[in-house]
């Protein structure tokens, strides 16, 4: 009998949708990113799906149970709660939130979804996290809507930091040992301010040699560790993250990548001065001028790793007055390279020629102008 009724009544086939994840009530390490072509979220994949912007995630947020929440930001990071702003970030730091203090009044409490948008790179997905929220004296939380409470890094990097140190220092030891009269010709500091025999006699020497090879290597070596050391993540840059994706907590993996990329624009820059040196027709002037850069270059290295031991000890004290001091370290070596080769070459050719002016301005300007900007301005 039910048989013959379930073949007789018409039934009508229920379509089937696809529900929501259920919103947990603290943060997950899974997250959504938006499907353009399907119109819909998906889950996102870190080695299958491109960096995107945006990522979502469904959340339970209620008024009366904390919901904190701690992320390393870049500027112009905004959180938003059912698509409505609820803070962005000014500085680039670590924030501590309690995303149930920052629910707009007008939503109730439940499942809502949690956006997260960077809007010149990507987010760093892997230092979101739960934490306590930050309270005063009296016990009140000091997390209210639209602003945050700085909370200072953690110490879990000191020891990848002050390995990579002690690496350095025996590296610079080995070398010293066994190049000792070559390391005392480029690190003399009194010929970069002369214009003796020994200063003109070092700068027709051959530029690549296995000695400059191997001080590039401690020089880029250094140089990543600082850049990573105070968080300045270049993997923001849209064209670096199209090719390596290495995630903010890989320390290592990031000051190898940073490491390879010095590198490889210490030695590309000599390329970029012989095409330039071609087009004004100042050839002559392409040994000179590179020799001066990897000197200045390879001698500012040395004082790299008393800035970075110097961040290591005061970070947790100082925190706004140690980040600018070692920023402002990284420029004034960007900067005195530039000065210092801009010497040079007005010893062999004047600068108030026009055309010299303008090759000088293509040549170290203009690069000193992007780095200053992806290294020291933006970050």
């Amino acid at each position: 009998m039910l048989l013959a009724t379930a073949v007789l009544w018409p039934v009508e086939a229920s379509e089937y949708r696809q529900l929501p994840p259920a919103a947990p009530a603290s943060l997950s390490a899974d997250w959504l990113i938006h499907d353009v072509a399907r119109n819909r979220l998906i889950f996102y994949l870190p080695g299958y799906h491109q960096p995107a912007h945006v990522y979502y995630q469904w959340v339970r947020v209620g008024r009366t149970q904390p919901f904190p929440l701690s992320f390393a930001a870049q500027p112009g990071l905004s959180l938003f709660i059912d698509n409505q702003l609820v803070f962005t970030a000014q500085a680039a730091t670590t924030y501590s939130v309690d995303l149930a203090q920052l629910l707009p009044p007008q939503l109730p409490t439940g499942a809502h979804l949690l956006a997260v948008w960077q809007p010149d790179g990507s987010p760093a997905l892997a230092s979101f996290s739960g934490s306590a929220v930050a309270s005063n004296a009296s016990g009140q939380p000091l997390a209210q809507v639209g602003w945050a409470l700085p909370r200072l890094p953690g110490p879990q990097g000191q020891n990848v930091y002050l390995g990579f140190l002690l690496v350095l220092g025996l590296a610079y030891g080995a070398v010293r040992t066994t190049y000792q009269s070559g390391l005392a010709r480029i690190f003399q500091i009194e010929e970069l301010f002369g214009n003796g025999s020994d200063q003109q006699a070092f700068l027709i020497k051959p530029a690549f040699t296995l000695l400059n090879l191997l001080l590039v290597l401690l020089f880029a070596l250094s140089f990543a560790l600082l850049l990573t050391a105070i968080h300045t993540d270049l993997q923001n840059l849209p064209l670096l993250r199209r090719f390596f994706n290495v995630p903010e907590t890989a320390i290592v993996a990031r000051v190898l990548l940073y490491t390879t990329i010095i590198t490889v624009f210490v030695f590309g820059k000599y390329v970029y001065v012989g095409l330039m040196s071609y087009i004004f027709g100042l050839q002559s002037l392409i040994d000179v001028q590179y020799r001066e850069f990897l000197r200045t270059t390879l001698l500012a290295g040395l004082f790299l790793p008393l800035v970075l031991l110097l961040y290591l000890s005061l970070n947790s004290s100082y925190p706004q007055a140690v980040a600018w001091s070692a920023s402002s370290a990284i420029g004034v070596v960007l900067v005195g390279t530039v000065l210092r080769v801009g010497r040079t070459l007005h010893q062999h050719a004047s600068l108030l020629n026009l055309h010299l002016f303008a090759y000088l301005c293509a040549t170290e300007v203009l690069p000193l102008l992007v780095l200053l900007k992806l290294i020291v301005f933006t970050y």
